[in-house]
């Protein structure tokens, strides 16, 4: 599929979803309304910053292609209220036929992912939804404990061909951009209290995806799943 810009998407079919099969990179909503990029932090102020191990949008902006935007919360809702719902009805940032995944849908995902088991455990499944390039080499530090993290042996990571790239975050907690090559971080349509939302996780020495809530005012990845 294409967005209002232009870019294209391929998607991937887990279980009875359709989801797309890289970040989010738009820079225009489906009703062409311009999203700024960002150089501060905001709750209210959509915006979007380009992701990478610089400090500006412009040392990041060749990144974009691959590891797509970070939005924060109010830019991936584009004024709409929180969901729970599954599906969530929220399109949001996402092109037209297609929305912003609610947690329950997020939840939907994970749980069907658990067929592709590492090591026996349907819980260590970040590896199967990782890229096989550009995370932060595990190595061969502890191999028994830690083979199936995403860092480890990354050729064998992306069973699902969800393609989730490191793209990191921009947060006020670590002060501008943080842990590109380290982290996938996506957010839900789901708040948890007026500040916070649920989102999602992979780390480069880990075989989960963790769930936690996190401050709204964050710039994270966003990917879209069909209506």
């Amino acid at each position: 599929m294409k967005d209002i810009d232009g870019n294209k998407y391929d998607a991937v079919k887990i279980g009875d979803q359709i989801w797309m099969a890289s970040n989010l990179r738009t820079t225009h909503y489906a009703d062409g309304t311009s999203i700024p990029l960002g150089t501060a932090y905001s709750y209210e102020t959509p915006y979007r910053y380009a992701p990478g191990l610089g400090q500006t949008n412009e040392e990041n902006m060749a990144n974009v292609p691959v590891y797509g935007y970070l939005y924060n919360w109010a830019a991936m809702m584009h004024g709409a209220s929180s969901s729970a719902a599954n599906p969530s009805g929220i399109q949001g940032v996402c092109p037209n036929g297609w929305h912003v995944p609610s947690e329950a849908e997020w939840m939907q995902m994970i749980t069907y992912v658990g067929k592709y088991v590492c090591k026996g455990d349907s819980t260590y499944i970040a590896k199967a939804l990782a890229t096989q390039t550009g995370w932060e080499n595990w190595g061969e530090r502890d191999p028994d404990i830690y083979s199936c993290a995403v860092g480890y042996k990354q050729y064998s990571n992306n069973a699902t061909s969800f393609s989730a790239p490191p793209s990191g975050s921009y947060s006020n907690y670590y002060g501008g951009y943080h842990g590109f090559g380290a982290f996938a971080d996506f957010w839900s349509s789901t708040e948890d209290y007026d500040y916070e939302a649920w989102q999602c996780e992979l780390a480069f020495y880990g075989p989960f995806v963790d769930r936690g809530n996190n401050l709204k005012d964050c710039g994270f990845s966003v990917r879209c799943i069909k209506d």
